[in-house]
Formats: structure tokens, C-alpha cells, sequence
């Protein structure tokens, strides 16, 4: 996998180094990120909030393009929360052309890098302009099969298990079982992402220890990171330290034996 980035990274450069120590046989399937840290970013340049939103498209690009090159299964991204809605109606508004702009333009680009697009979320409530624009960028690469780039909008962890648990319950019912017979599978099969690896990575952006209501039921065993990084900075060398840092770790799934992401 390393010859994937020949061209884009420097001989010598920390990327490369970063490279160089990734054990390629045992990359996080699926990684998510809290993109976080905007409104921080450009107050320090006293900038309004929607110039953080703008530059974050950069680190955007960065994290798909480098989460393709790896190989990775899934990347998913928080982009927009169900609680998102209080913020200001300007804000909101810009956030939404940015996505459709960003899903126009990036486009060609996604899906030829074998990426399938998908989002997660509850859609429906979306305007119909970014519902077309999701559904455009969905069924042109539905039949990719390189990694998986999941966009969370409208998006509430709660909000996710609340929607599987009707989900599961009303298959339930069709089938004339008793409610007692609900399951952690069957409710694992109505998430959002049911058709995505087990969450591996969690990565949060800006230095907050929060999980803010993102992949509540995914994340039991997941392995968590926190840069200090705002998210319009962050870049392949943030992304790949990450990843380093994760498989430095010991996962134990809930049990004594350990599973070594150590070299």
C-alpha cells in the first residue's frame, strides 16, 4: 500500500515517516471522526465561524484521500448533529450549500478513487435540494467497491439506537415473537451502519474530551484518540498518527486476553 502514496508524499517528511512505521496488516477496518474545532479556529484569526466551516473542506479532502490510499474499509465523518439545528439559521444554511457544494465538486474525484458514498442520519428531514444532491452522489457510486465514506447528518447516537430499537421491534411483531426475544444483533442490524465494518477508531479533533453524541452503540470497544489539532488543520501526517497510536494499543474486547496492535 505504500506505493499509493509516491505522489503525494515528500521523501524525508513525517508523512513518510508515519508510513514507514504503519503495520499494514492490521489497519483499523473502520475509522470515524469528530470533525471539531471551527469555530475555534477562526476566532483565533478573527474570522466569523462559517470561514472555520470553509476551511475545514480542506481537511475534509485530506482525510478521504488518505483513508482511500490506506485501504480502509470505512471512514465516517460528523458533519452535521441532530442538536446542529439550535445554531444560527445563516450558519445552518451555509452549512448545507457547503455540502452540496463540496459533494458536486469532490464527485468525480470520489468516485475515482473507488469510493462508495453514502450518508447516515435521519435524511428525510433534510431539504429536498441536499436530499437530491446525496441521492446523485449515492447512486453513482453504488456499484464502487473501495472504501466506504459515511457523512453523518442529522445525526444523534441516541437518536440512531432509538430508530434501530423500532426497527427491530417491528420485525418482531411481523413475525408474532414476543418482545422478550429482542436481541443485541437484531438491534445491531436496524443501525445506520449495520452494512459497515465494527468501529475500530474514534478520532476527535480539537482536543475535547467529549463524545457528543456520535456512534453511541458502535463505540463499546472502540479505540479513542484526541488531537489538539483544530479540524481545519488537520492532514494526512494528523490522520496517520492516529493510526500509529492505534495500533501501539492493547485491545481486550471486554476479556483478559489481549489483542496486540503493537509491532
Amino acid at each position: 500500500m505504500l506505493k499509493d502514496f509516491t505522489e503525494v508524499v515528500e521523501a524525508g517528511s513525517r508523512d513518510q515517516k508515519l508510513l514507514a512505521a504503519i503495520d499494514w496488516e492490521r489497519l483499523p477496518k473502520h475509522v470515524a471522526i469528530i470533525m471539531d474545532g471551527n469555530g475555534r479556529w477562526a476566532a483565533q484569526r478573527g474570522q466569523p465561524r462559517i470561514a472555520g466551516h470553509r476551511a475545514g473542506v480542506e481537511a475534509v479532502r485530506a482525510a478521504v484521500d488518505t483513508g482511500a490510499r490506506l485501504g480502509l474499509g470505512a471512514l465516517t465523518l460528523y458533519a452535521f448533529s441532530t442538536e446542529n439545528w439550535k445554531r444560527p439559521r445563516y450558519e445552518v444554511d451555509a452549512l448545507m450549500r457547503m455540502l452540496r457544494k463540496y459533494l458536486r465538486l469532490e464527485l468525480d474525484e470520489i468516485n475515482r478513487q473507488n469510493i462508495r458514498f453514502q450518508t447516515i442520519g435521519r435524511i428525510q428531514k433534510l431539504s429536498s435540494s441536499v436530499r437530491d444532491e446525496i441521492a446523485r452522489a449515492s447512486d453513482r457510486t453504488a456499484s464502487n467497491t473501495g472504501m466506504v465514506l459515511s457523512v453523518a447528518l442529522n445525526y444523534g447516537g441516541r437518536a440512531e439506537i432509538v430508530d434501530a430499537c423500532r426497527g427491530a421491534v417491528r420485525k418482531l411483531e411481523a413475525s408474532g415473537r414476543s418482545i422478550d426475544e429482542l436481541n443485541e444483533e437484531e438491534i445491531d442490524r436496524e443501525l445506520y451502519t449495520n452494512n459497515l465494518p465494527e468501529l475500530d477508531l474514534l478520532v476527535r479533533t480539537s482536543g475535547e474530551l467529549r463524545i457528543s453524541n456520535f456512534l453511541l452503540w458502535q463505540i463499546a470497544y472502540a479505540e479513542i484518540y484526541v488531537t489538539e489539532t483544530f479540524w481545519p488543520d488537520f492532514r494526512r501526517v494528523e490522520l496517520l498518527e492516529a493510526i500509529v497510536d492505534y495500533q501501539r494499543r492493547n485491545r481486550r474486547f471486554g476479556g483478559l486476553k489481549l489483542v496486540v496492535n503493537a509491532k
